[in-house]
């Protein structure tokens, strides 16, 4: 491993250099991240998954720059233009870019202008004018005509080309370009005269100008959007007259000489042919790569918080896949998630059957003993939530409805999975199954979708698919291994997500449970698993109710010792996990004392102890429980300043769409989030909160309202 980059990783990500370094044996090693940050904290100092995963990230980085320096500089002391002085500029290089700017002048070019005047003999009467003598430049070029340049005009044309393209390929003129542009260029969109925007998407854009060092990462999304779908013109501005001065001032040696007209012509060419649709394309992209980098990390979060929604456990629930014309789809789920029932019904037009439809619903709660509906957010959401709230209030029961994200419903419908598991239903169908599941477990449902398929991301389509991937299956990773999972109800989809676990180790599992039933230790998992698989997998697989009550915990098998040590050393046995005395005892205790007195360290005795108190903790517990309602709320009976209570649906750098009810969601500004200042709305809300808000403004012409999370001053 590289010292030089390991000391690097740790000043960027301010940790030790020991940490970067253990992380990165445990990773060489095969070891997962979900694995290392829960199970080797001793090794690491108790870094967390993004820091692994970034520390992993940057190295690998690192390593790969590392790799083009080195490339670099064989390719170039290859034509024995290696001098010291330009080894040691690539190897202080810290960006990429800039090691191909030092490259470029070596680099092979394809056919351009300056390779032609080359090839026509001109390289001689190009650096001949670049040391400024006092003659006529004509008649200077008159000496390299020959049977491919015919005048002296053409060879004085072609040795400009020449000096353009040297100027081009100078790296340090590059890079103060690049930076100038940077820090005090524009970036400027227009709408195109024969673009079509029905919608007004790109309204803002028309006529737009922002400084590029000032531009939001969501505004570089939408105008690379805007121009993609051919409705913008989107450009960088700088100073010219800046940059032919400043190329001017360090290129030309004599101010008096002849030439120097000509030289400036080829600065000129230069900056507009060659160096400014270049730094443009190069800053374009690294506003696109910062964004699409905060673009992922913002659909991360928000799934991660979606993933992590507290499951509605003990419910039965009827799944309601709202509709027009081919109707709503009903799918009764008991409380383990078994489809107990699937209807039809019509309440909305073409057909109206409206008494018909709330029958129906009506049967179903005395039946079944409905406990919540669980309504998609799609197409006649809001129609049927209407409908739902008038049969409630006729059943004979208590029954509440909740609005569910429906995002990616129709994809595991779809799917081979879904058709796999209901081979005998309608797609529709299958989706309000889903949509009922999601609001019992929604880890263990919405596992079942592609990641980017769940709508809580902003500008997702126009990101790279691949990072966009990457990311999203480590969020569900992490979220996956922080619930952990129990080994004989997880389906093939939640199994994939288990740290260490591949498709191979999957369908043994599954088999298995199908010839021999139950599984009732994680030593029997075991026989199943190599031993680092199973090293890396078994802390995250549980076994409720099984042969030993540790099997049901987040401890590793590997300190099942050290537990029955602890729990001995205070006069407890394993079948007092849980109960109030131990909590009470295990609270009183030194932690640091018994991690000597067990020989452990003190990162795993805390586990244990936590495990102790909490035997079948799920973090998800703690966070905010869904809304749910019996009435509906219409933008009619909104006041400003009305107090509401809301579910936060996405977070976006802007601000946070609320659902309180509505057809559409409302917008809470960034501004209007907190009274101090917030350079991101995650700071104060996130995916699935349930808060309390202020009625801001209501546009009732386009059924929009905003909100406010700051309580009105009163007058």
């Amino acid at each position: 491993m590289n010292d030089k980059i390991i000391k690097q990783i740790s000043l960027d990500l301010k940790v030790k250099e020991k940490q970067v370094l253990e992380t990165l044996k445990l990773l060489e090693s095969g070891n997962t991240i979900p694995f290392i940050a829960r199970y080797r904290k001793e090794v690491t100092g108790a870094l967390d998954e993004e820091q692994i995963r970034q520390i992993n990230e940057v190295y690998l980085y690192q390593v790969n720059l590392l790799k083009r320096k080195e490339d670099v500089i064989r390719l170039i002391a290859e034509k024995d233009l290696l001098t010291p002085l330009l080894e040691q500029k690539i190897m202080d290089c810290q960006k990429l870019v800039e090691v191909e700017d030092l490259y470029r002048p070596f680099k092979e070019k394809k056919k351009t202008k300056a390779t032609e005047a080359i090839k026509n003999g001109l390289e001689p009467l190009a650096k001949k004018l670049l040391t400024f003598p006092n003659e006529e430049p004509l008649v200077l070029a008159g000496n390299y005509v020959n049977d491919k340049v015919k005048t002296p005009a053409l060879a004085l044309e072609g040795a400009s080309y020449i000096i353009a393209e040297m100027i081009s390929d100078n790296a340090s003129y590059r890079k103060w370009i690049r930076n100038n542009t940077f820090h005090y260029g524009e970036i400027k969109s227009s709408k195109k005269k024969s673009a079509v925007d029905e919608n007004l998407t790109y309204e803002m854009y028309y006529d737009y100008h922002e400084p590029i060092k000032y531009i939001k990462p969501h505004r570089v999304l939408a105008l690379n959007r805007g121009e993609k779908e051919k409705v913008l013109t989107v450009n960088i501005e700088f100073d010219k007259k800046k940059v032919e001065d400043y190329l001017a001032n360090k290129i030309i040696k004599n101010n008096n000489s002849l030439v120097v007209p000509v030289i400036k012509e080829a600065i000129s060419d230069s900056y507009k042919r060659l160096i400014k649709p270049s730094i443009e394309r190069e800053i374009r992209s690294e506003l696109t790569e910062k964004a699409e980098i905060v673009a992922i990390d913002n659909f991360g979060k928000n799934l991660e918080h979606l993933l992590l929604t507290p499951p509605m456990k003990d419910k039965i629930v009827l799944g309601f896949d709202p509709a027009y014309r081919t109707g709503c789809k009903l799918a009764v789920i008991d409380q383990t998630g078994k489809k107990l029932d699937i209807k039809v019904i019509y309440p909305h037009e073409p057909k109206n059957e409206y008494e018909k439809s709330k029958k129906v619903v009506l049967d179903l709660i005395d039946q079944y003993n409905i406990d919540i509906i669980a309504i998609g957010n799609g197409t006649a959401s809001r129609e049927s939530e209407k409908f739902i709230a008038d049969v409630i209030k006729d059943a004979q029961k208590k029954v509440e409805y909740i609005i569910v994200n429906e995002a990616g419903a129709s994809v595991y419908s779809a799917s081979k999975l879904a058709i796999k598991e209901f081979p005998d239903l309608h797609v529709e169908q299958r989706s309000a199954i889903s949509i009922g599941r999601r609001l019992q477990d929604p880890l263990a449902e919405l596992v079942k979708i592609e990641p980017e398929s769940i709508g809580v991301g902003l500008y997702q389509h126009d990101v790279s698919n691949k990072l966009l991937t990457e990311s999203l299956n480590f969020v569900v990773s992490k979220a996956v291994n922080m619930v952990g999972v129990n080994i004989n109800t997880a389906s093939k989809a939640l199994l994939k997500y288990v740290s260490g676990i591949n498709q191979k180790n999957i369908d043994k599992i599954i088999l298995y449970r199908e010839e021999h039933g139950r599984i009732n230790s994680r030593k029997e998992i075991s026989k199943l698993l190599s031993n680092k698989t199973y090293e890396q997998a078994i802390g995250f697989l549980r076994i409720i109710d099984g042969e030993n009550i540790l099997d049901r915990t987040a401890i590793h098998p590997e300190s099942y010792d050290i537990t029955l040590k602890l729990l001995e050393s205070l006069n407890f046995k394993v079948t007092d996990i849980g109960k109030e005395k131990l909590i009470h005892t295990l609270d009183e205790i030194n932690l640091e004392d018994y991690a000597t007195k067990l020989k452990t360290d003190i990162y795993t005795l805390e586990d244990i102890v936590s495990s102790l108190k909490k035997p079948n903790r799920d973090p998800r517990d703690e966070m905010p429980k869904p809304l749910l309602k019996s009435d509906i709320l219409k933008i009619e009976d909104l006041k400003i300043g009305m107090k509401l209570q809301g579910t936060v649906r996405n977070v976006a750098p802007f601000g946070v769409f609320i659902d309180i009810g509505l057809k559409n969601d409302a917008l809470a500004h960034i501004s209007k989030l907190t009274d101090r200042y917030i350079k991101d709305p995650m700071e104060v809300v996130n995916v699935g909160d349930i808060v309390d808000c202020y009625v801001d403004e209501i546009y009732l012409d386009k059924k929009k309202v905003s909100l406010s999370l700051l309580e009105p001053q009163k007058v």
